[in-house]
């Protein structure tokens, strides 16, 4: 099949914001080809995820360090990274053989990983919790005062 050109990339998570899915794809359809590139573009579309989740996008670093701040589970903090870290070796010299199809694979399953936790998990949690009764939530938040 030559179109569409996904590699063997899983599909995004259906949650994944409109923004980083765009680059989710272009990582996709380049990364039997190019998974140097691939990487690079997996990484920024980390960086702009944690723009989405309210961090300032302009240094991916101090973004994950004030998710943490704010309670990232560790899981999420490390997938985060090291589709961080993978990304800037693509295109720094590093130590990482990004030039691997394996671990470009690898990152499109963690950057899945991070948008089922940070997004997708807690908007199936919300929707539940707020269809309890209201006076089960009532009783909640009175226990929790």
């Amino acid at each position: 099949m030559y179109y569409p050109e996904t590699g063997n990339a899983p599909f995004p998570n259906p949650e994944m914001p409109g923004s980083v899915k765009k680059l989710y794809l272009e990582a996709a359809s380049i990364s039997n080809k190019s998974p140097r590139g691939s990487a690079a573009l997996l990484r920024l579309g980390i960086q702009i995820l944690c723009k989405e989740l309210g961090e300032k996008g302009e240094n991916i670093n101090n973004d994950i360090k004030e998710l943490v701040k704010k309670g990232l589970p560790d899981i999420v903090q490390r997938s985060l990274d090291i589709v961080r870290v993978t990304g800037n070796d693509a295109v720094h010299p590093g130590q990482i053989d990004t030039d691997s199809p394996d671990i470009v694979n690898n990152l499109f399953d963690l950057t899945n990983v991070i948008v089922e936790y940070m997004i997708a998990l807690p908007n199936k949690v919300s929707g539940l919790y707020k269809g309890l009764p209201q006076d089960k939530l009532d009783g909640i938040i009175k226990r929790d005062k």
